[in-house]
């Protein structure tokens, strides 16, 4: 079966896997090609001391897109993936990538993993990238991938009930995205050894729960969200492409894990992106 190749607008890390390091291998070992275009370009994550590099500007962004559009290359890009952005205006240089794309190619999906903090951290982009994800970005993507602490912000409420969390995906689905996943989620009703995801479509509601491993890895967010892209290009399949993508990514934390790494372990157990050997399965609600 032949793979539409995605651009995948994110940041890069020589050391380690986060970003853009975090999706273009597990998409290529699927057997997807992928174009990745840099937002910034870090020694390692911020979280190591003594980490180096700089954020690129938009100007770069565009002209490697135009660059793209020159070659002809864009009517086989099958979507775009974004991830960290950086500032702003990286943003807006992006959704003008987005729509060189779906000029050249109207059936292009776009997937925004919408970046912007943590719970336990908080919001840590800069200024006003927040309010570009939720105004200008979600309208204009077919799937966003936030976290508890992104669906609350982006959704404007709560999201501690299964109830909550469920409104606060049906609002971001009315600003544009078709496909709404939760990448964790410790609803009231979720045991505390355990990690609930929830997706939405046009179709219905689903719920996937998986053990919650005793690490917490830089990544595995990044990771989520190109399995699960990739995987809904192939399948349309909303709860299929979530487990198919939960099962991963939970197989490669428990790798890292095993491994006592800081890092995923991506390279090394990187039969579990194409066969992982536990399967959980999404429960429509």
């Amino acid at each position: 079966m032949h793979l539409a190749p995605i651009l995948s607008i994110q940041s890069h890390v020589v050391y380690g896997h986060v970003g853009n390091s975090a999706a273009v291998f597990p998409l290529q070992r699927l057997g997807r090609e992928v174009w990745p275009l840099m937002s910034v370009q870090f020694s390692s994550h911020t979280g190591y001391a003594g980490w180096r590099g700089r954020a690129f500007d938009a100007a770069m962004i565009d002209d490697c897109t135009a660059g793209l559009e020159a070659i002809g290359a864009l009517p086989r890009c099958g979507g775009l993936l974004t991830g960290y952005l950086g500032r702003p205006e990286i943003g807006e240089a992006a959704l003008r990538a987005l729509a060189r794309i779906c000029a050249a190619n109207a059936e292009a999906a776009y997937a925004c993993d919408p970046v912007v903090g943590d719970i336990g951290r908080g919001s840590y982009v800069a200024a006003g990238v927040a309010e570009f994800l939720r105004d200008r970005a979600l309208p204009l993507a077919t799937i966003a991938t936030p976290n508890a602490f992104e669906l609350e912000w982006l959704a404007g409420g709560p999201a501690g009930t299964l109830a909550e969390a469920a409104a606060a995906v049906a609002a971001l689905r009315v600003r544009g995205p078709r496909v709404v996943v939760v990448k964790s989620l410790s609803l009231d009703d979720t045991p505390a050894d355990a990690l609930d995801m929830l997706a939405a479509d046009e179709h219905g509601l689903w719920r996937l729960r998986t053990p919650k491993l005793p690490i917490a890895v830089n990544g595995a967010g990044d990771l989520f969200a190109a399995l699960f892209f990739h995987h809904w290009l192939e399948l349309r399949l909303t709860p299929e492409a979530l487990s198919r993508t939960a099962s991963s990514v939970f197989a490669i934390v428990a790798a890292t894990l095993a491994a006592g790494t800081r890092e995923l372990a991506i390279v090394a157990d990187q039969e579990e992106l194409a066969r992982p050997s536990k399967v959980f399965r999404a429960e429509g609600i």
